[in-house]
């Protein structure tokens, strides 16, 4: 197939798109390299990409219409599999404006282009953040999530439900995949598993917030990789049986479906930290702190409709994911 792939230089897009290549699509990668961190580690992505002959990369940014419009003029795409966005919760707290940008206006953008061109099938990152307040265990796609408790969150949760608003006026397929503390080779700077490590090797104090009882459902990136291929190749299709007297959130009449993707087995922090000692053989100073705004206390996900949907659960043990890593992250940075 001939693939979309916004995102194509992030941690996930990156991987994904490795993924598709690999398994002989044609990959249109979208990116604008924006230095919300190292561009240099972006860079280093798109030149793996490059060296397959069916990836082309286009250099742009979602909030530009007439560049996202371009990019689908005279290319029609058979799936778009949508994960640029503005990342990260806490930079939501200082920088609220990046937010609207890219994840509601540059949205709004992929969202109108893949009504034009008549895709087949949009699927796009959304995130376990969306769940805000809930504390009913494990998360369900299933139940409300009306309390989100970052800007980054509330974009996201938009992002589903402006997907449904065009599945149910346009007929456009969309699939939303609630992503869940992604890890794992060429991973975000800024994500706990990279800062960690850093710290550690340079014997360097670490943050651990909440006094290390937050609970994480930390997923392997091949697991989330797997999740997004096999979700984006079933188009999302309307629930006959859709009750609008008790709605469903997480299916509709429309064409629209929400997916968890996530290891469904919650690791506390001092574990994880834990792991990561054992696979850089170091032990971290730890500085405990409490809870930082924007965070929830735990996460787990309910990955039965992924399963039952796709035929797939993400299952990578979180020592082998680590072990991974640790080896990618010693190699690259010749550590």
């Amino acid at each position: 197939m001939n693939i979309l792939v916004t995102g194509a230089a992030g941690f996930i897009g990156y991987h994904v798109a490795r993924a598709l290549l690999e398994r002989g699509d044609s990959v249109t990668g979208f990116d604008n390299l924006n230095p919300y961190y190292d561009v240099t580690l972006k860079e280093a992505r798109l030149e793996q990409l490059r060296a397959c002959p069916a990836f082309s990369f286009v250099k742009g940014a979602l909030e530009d219409e007439s560049a996202v419009a371009a990019l689908f003029a005279g290319r029609p795409f058979d799936r778009v599999i949508h994960l640029a966005a503005q990342a990260g919760v806490r930079y939501s707290l200082t920088n609220p404006g990046a937010y609207v940008q890219s994840n509601l206006v540059g949205f709004l953008h992929i969202l109108e282009a893949c009504r034009h061109a008549r895709t087949p099938h949009l699927a796009y990152a959304s995130s376990s953040s969306v769940y805000g307040l809930n504390t009913h265990y494990p998360f369900s796609v299933h139940d409300n999530v009306d309390h989100p408790i970052s800007l980054y969150a509330a974009t996201k949760k938009a992002n589903e439900l402006m997907a449904h608003t065009y599945a149910h006026l346009y007929g456009l397929p969309t699939t939303g995949l609630r992503f869940f503390t992604v890890y794992g080779p060429w991973g975000r700077p800024d994500m706990a598993l990279f800062l960690f490590t850093r710290a550690i090797l340079a014997g360097e104090p670490i943050d651990v917030y909440n006094h290390g009882r937050m609970r994480r459902d930390f997923t392997y990136i091949d697991d989330i990789v797997q999740g997004v291929l096999r979700a984006g190749d079933r188009i999302a299709p309307p629930n006959p049986d859709w009750d609008g007297a008790a709605p469903d959130p997480g299916t509709s009449p429309a064409p629209y479906r929400v997916y968890n993707i996530g290891n469904h087995t919650p690791v506390e922090l001092d574990h994880f930290i834990g792991a990561i000692e054992k696979a850089l053989g170091k032990k971290a100073v730890r500085r405990y702190l409490p809870m930082q705004p924007g965070d929830v206390p735990a996460t787990c996900a309910d990955v039965e409709d992924l399963r039952l949907d796709v035929g797939f659960t993400p299952a990578t043990p979180l020592e082998t994911g680590i072990a991974r890593f640790v080896e990618w992250y010693r190699a690259y940075y010749k550590v």
